[in-house]
């Protein structure tokens, strides 16, 4: 087979019934994927849940390795998680953070992350400083600088693709800066992962954080974290690191992993991770660079195709847009999103809770949430876009 979206969707069964445009939620799953998954849970139900970890023990290594390279990082570096949230809470609680102390994030963070650095504010009385924007949107790294100068500033977080716009952040600027400033960085990699090209060296981040279920294309429930050599000399480890980040050496003394694996969990839902590792080869099989440029291609199509029709307005900000389109209706996108759905098109509706800094100032309360990836094809997006436009003629 010579077509290779073909082939990407013969290798995709959702493909055949339905318009899949919520790949910033969650992505259709290839059928390798599916079938990694399958066969575990079957030798565990053959072998006993142990002895099938045992048995697939080389695989899981493998995994490590198959993330690792999705990002330019070595496995020992990769550390699974349940969740990008997870992972990014592991990471947090490495820093003993004091009373005075400084976190600095942005405008476009993602929702969750927000609310846990508001809750550390409370708990903890450290103080959360979120940099100004640069004029055409996204975090402005001069900001960054002149923060970490004025402040006693701990740790450094920002999302690269925030959830409610296609808004990309410059996250290797604000790298630099923190480089040159001593103050360990962290990358929330959630909506990048599988649609850009990501060399985490190259970022200059002590961690970086993503879910396996968006553009990666892996299943719901598990996450990862990549943690930098710099991260791991420092002896950086979680709050409540576990028997598998760490081993009892005596009463009182624990000794940890000299891995990534440090963040991992006893309990590991392995069916997940050999899904997780399956989706990351079949990414690099595709090729980043392909998916990037496809995606990206078609999320411009659909801008402009939504800027046509009247009453609608695309919100995306930032000078090069991601595969993440958002668009207000001048109605609920919740009700536009069920209707769609009911005539086999897939979306979200992102509120404006959800980026409450950045929809500050604006009449926005609600966006349609358009996110097409590298299977899609052109066809689906004008059946999508005359659905919808069917629907809010009404």
């Amino acid at each position: 087979m010579n077509d290779p979206v073909e082939q990407w969707r013969n290798d995709t069964p959702g493909c055949a019934a339905r318009i899949h445009l919520n790949n910033a939620g969650a992505a259709l799953m290839p059928a390798p994927v599916l079938a990694a998954m399958q066969a575990h849970l079957t030798l565990e139900s053959e072998l006993g849940g142990y002895e099938a970890a045992d048995a697939r023990a080389e695989a899981v290594t493998t995994a490590h390795a198959a993330v690792g390279a999705l990002v330019g990082a070595a496995g020992r570096h990769v550390a699974f998680t349940a969740s990008a949230t997870a992972a990014f809470v592991q990471a947090i609680s490495a820093f003993d953070l004091q009373r005075g102390d400084a976190v600095v994030t942005t405008r476009a963070d993602y929702t969750s992350y927000q609310i846990q650095f508001l809750s550390l504010a409370a708990r903890l009385g450290i103080s959360v400083v979120h940099a100004e924007d640069l004029p055409g949107g996204g975090v402005d790294p001069q900001s960054v600088r002149e923060i970490l100068r004025r402040t006693r500033c701990r740790l450094v977080h920002v999302s690269w693709i925030p959830t409610h716009s296609g808004l990309v952040q410059d996250v290797a600027a604000v790298g630099a800066v923190c480089e040159a400033a001593g103050v360990p960085y962290l990358v929330d990699a959630c909506q990048a992962v599988g649609q850009m090209p990501i060399d985490v060296a190259a970022l200059k981040c002590d961690y970086l954080t993503a879910t396996a279920r968006k553009f990666l294309r892996g299943p719901r429930g598990i996450g990862f974290l990549v943690a930098s050599d710099r991260a791991l000399q420092r002896g950086d480890h979680p709050l409540f690191v576990d028997m598998r980040g760490a081993t009892w050496v005596d009463p009182a003394s624990y000794r940890l992993a000299e891995t990534a694996t440090r963040f991992e969990e006893w309990e590991f839902a392995y069916a997940l991770v050999l899904g997780l590792g399956a989706a990351a080869e079949y990414a690099v099989r595709v090729g980043i660079d392909v998916a990037h440029e496809r995606a990206w291609r078609l999320a411009g199509r659909l801008r402009t195709m939504l800027a046509e029709i009247s009453g609608v307005r695309v919100l995306d900000p930032g000078t090069r847009p991601s595969a993440i389109v958002t668009a207000s209706l001048g109605r609920p996108a919740g009700a536009v999103m069920q209707q769609l759905r009911t005539f086999g098109v897939n979306s979200s509706a992102t509120l404006r809770w959800y980026g409450l800094r950045s929809f500050e100032g604006t009449d926005v309360e609600s966006a349609l949430r358009l996110s097409p990836h590298y299977y899609n094809t052109d066809d689906e997006l004008d059946r999508a876009i005359g659905t919808l436009a069917g629907i809010l003629r009404g």
